[in-house]
């Protein structure tokens, strides 16, 4: 395990995980909700290892993260909705599930037409985003485990031999996972974006969201 300390050297920090990921391997980082586990979505290979480090099904999709709202229209369809929410939460602890862009080459498990992105609030991970581009991210844990609060625990829940960047602890709430390619949406998972502040910008939730959220 390679240990980086991200708060007493940031720069370093990003340009080791960016050399990381462009060598095809995963990089555990930390966020403002909890510690992910990355790699470049264009490279199955790395993907591949994501998925066999968590024994995550092929599935269960991970996530994308992205620098900002115009990465994010390269890889989603994004509607007047998606830019709402975007415009509302992000960057933070909001993914938006959308249809994806047919030219999009993402591996972020089995294949499916859709794609939950997130743009981080994290300076950190921004940085990294700005180099290397949209980043598969999943939370740093074995399936179906809780997430480790810490990067070395994080790292030892996924066997370690990894670039690790410690942020110090995270315990930040998951981030509220919102399906928009249902009518009315859904909430897909409760996090730290609540219900209410959803239906404050105009959201619309059918009962299985409303019920999702209490």
């Amino acid at each position: 395990m390679s240990l980086i300390d991200a708060i007493a050297h940031p720069e370093v920090a990003v340009a080791s995980a960016v050399a990381a990921l462009r060598a095809g391997r995963p990089v555990v980082l930390p966020t403002e909700t909890v510690y992910g586990v990355a790699a470049l979505p264009g490279d199955p290979g790395a993907v591949e290892e994501l998925f066999e480090r968590k024994g995550r099904p092929g599935e269960r999709l991970v996530a994308v993260l992205v620098a900002d709202l115009t990465a994010a229209r390269r890889i989603a369809v994004v509607d007047a909705t998606f830019e709402a929410l975007a415009a509302s939460f992000w960057p933070g602890p909001l993914t938006i599930v959308a249809q994806r862009r047919s030219e999009a080459d993402l591996h972020l498990g089995d294949r499916s037409s859709t794609v939950g992105v997130r743009c981080p609030d994290h300076d950190l991970v921004r940085a990294i985003l700005a180099e290397v581009g949209p980043m598969a991210t999943t939370s740093a844990n074995r399936s179906g485990q809780p997430t480790p609060m810490t990067a070395v625990e994080a790292a030892d829940a996924l066997g370690g031999d990894l670039l690790v960047l410690d942020g110090g602890r995270c315990e930040g709430s998951p981030s509220t996972v919102v399906d928009l390619t249902t009518d009315p949406a859904r909430v897909l998972r409760p996090g730290a974006v609540r219900h209410a502040a959803l239906l404050g910008v105009g959201l619309e939730l059918g009962p299985d969201g409303a019920a999702a959220d209490r």
